[in-house]
């Protein structure tokens, strides 16, 4: 299947690298900053916990017995050492402190600041990398770099399996006479796509064949070509997921897959390009339309 004319023409199709540049929007990242941040869930008050308990130094070494039990005290707030906020906020996302200032002062949340210091300084660190990230793929726009950079086909022949038994699959329909699946979901779609005859020819993308975005590489999870009832072939790359919703996926995730779309997107320049889709398993992905386009 490897030297197939089928894979070939699959993989011509998907093999060119690309780069990617990102027209950041400063004043979006700000005022979404700004509306989750006001809107997230409230912050208590800093309660400190403390127990007593007796230690005794013997033959068999410490041994520690409570003798009092654990109670919990509320802090006032007069109480509570402020640590310096725009300094530890500038280091954990990178901002200027006039943009997080605009950002607490825009919350209308520093109450909470003094209530509870160090939770609401990891709750607006993690709204704002979140933003950030978010702000990152929305202005991401990638373009090919050229016909001599891209996947070589002969890198499959160097790539070695490595797996378990109970992860690796007998296959006639890949590349290689074993697929190796990492959970339930891919061992279903590897089987189906063994089980379908549309289904001409597929691989597992290995580990090397990587997408660039700025939340670091993203690589894919299948190459399939498959011949539709009308003598139509579909050259597809395909991300098996256990549930598509965007909600369901981690958001880290959800954007790398955003970027994998926008990727081959720019890969397709020629006729009959290769197209990107997200499914939980290959029933879903036909009866999406993708056969009958």
């Amino acid at each position: 299947m490897l030297e197939s004319a089928e894979f070939k023409a699959l993989w011509d199709r998907i093999k060119h690298k690309t780069t990617y540049r990102v027209t950041f929007d400063n004043e979006e990242l700000l005022e979404r900053s700004i509306n989750e941040l006001r809107n997230a869930d409230p912050i208590p008050r800093t309660r400190l916990q403390w127990r007593k308990a007796g230690i005794a130094i013997g033959q068999a070494g410490v041994e520690a017995s409570e003798i009092v039990g654990s109670a919990t005290v509320v802090l006032d707030e007069p109480d509570i050492e402020l640590p310096d906020i725009l300094t530890e906020l500038q280091d954990r996302t990178q901002l200027t402190r006039r943009s997080i200032c605009r950002i607490l002062v825009g919350s209308q949340r520093l109450g909470d600041f003094k209530r509870n210091p160090q939770q609401f300084i990891e709750l607006t660190a993690s709204i704002i990398n979140r933003c950030k990230r978010r702000v990152l793929v929305d202005g991401i726009k990638y373009q090919r770099i050229g016909d001599r950079s891209y996947y070589a086909q002969e890198l499959f022949e160097q790539e070695e399996l490595t797996g378990y038994l109970r992860n690796m699959l007998d296959a006639e329909r890949s590349v290689y006479e074993k697929v190796i699946y990492e959970h339930g979901t891919e061992a279903k779609f590897a089987n189906d796509l063994e089980n379908n005859p549309a289904v001409k020819v597929y691989a597992k993308l290995p580990g090397w064949f990587k997408v660039p975005t700025p939340l670091g590489s993203y690589n894919p999870d299948w190459a399939v070509l498959i011949d539709t009832d009308e003598a139509e072939r579909l050259y597809l790359v395909v991300e098996t997921k256990g549930s598509t919703l965007q909600d369901d996926l981690r958001l880290t995730e959800a954007y790398k897959i955003k970027c994998g779309k926008e990727h081959f997107q720019a890969l397709g320049v020629r006729e009959n390009p290769a197209r990107y889709e997200v499914a939980t398993s290959l029933n879903q992905l036909l009866a999406r339309g993708v056969a009958d386009r």
